[in-house]
């Protein structure tokens, strides 16, 4: 079938393959971006279940910690949960910024340069609050990784 098409058809086609290439990077760097959101949500989802069996087995101030790192490892799998939907839904954008980059380079349609253009734009826009969320996401884990004081020597009584 490709024998049939005319010359200029087939240039057209391969300049279409390599202005799809940039976009199918994106698409590549994303599902990088979503294993390692994954993997990031399966590690606070056994932290939480570690933490759920000990909130039984706590008392006093441990449990107040418990409590209080629970509260914070349900926002974490809030946040990496939109992380990993608004880089999903950046994907599919991308795929379909993909199959348009292909009927404009094949047609003549006066509107898809702008809507490519917009399809990029939303692409890029949703990765954007994908990487907030998870930016937050990491904020909360840090802080929860901090050592708590009451285990830290008070240096300056040692001078």
């Amino acid at each position: 079938m490709i024998s049939m098409l005319p010359e200029l058809a087939k240039t057209d086609i391969v300049t279409v393959l390599q202005t799809a290439m940039a976009p199918a990077f994106l698409l590549v760097a994303l599902g990088g971006m979503l294993n390692i959101f994954t993997g990031r949500l399966a590690r606070v989802i056994d932290r939480s279940r570690v933490m759920q069996s000990r909130y039984l087995e706590t008392e006093g101030a441990e449990h107040i910690l418990c409590v209080n790192e629970l509260r914070d490892l349900q926002l974490r799998i809030k946040y990496v949960n939109s992380a990993i939907y608004f880089s999903v839904v950046s994907a599919i954008v991308v795929c379909v910024l993909i199959g348009l980059l292909f009927a404009m380079g094949l047609t003549s349609y006066p509107l898809l340069p702008e809507i490519v253009a917009g399809a990029f734009i939303g692409a890029v826009l949703l990765l954007s609050v994908a990487l907030i969320q998870f930016s937050r996401e990491v904020r909360i884990g840090i802080r929860d990784f901090m050592i708590r004081e009451e285990y830290l020597e008070n240096s300056d009584k040692a001078k």
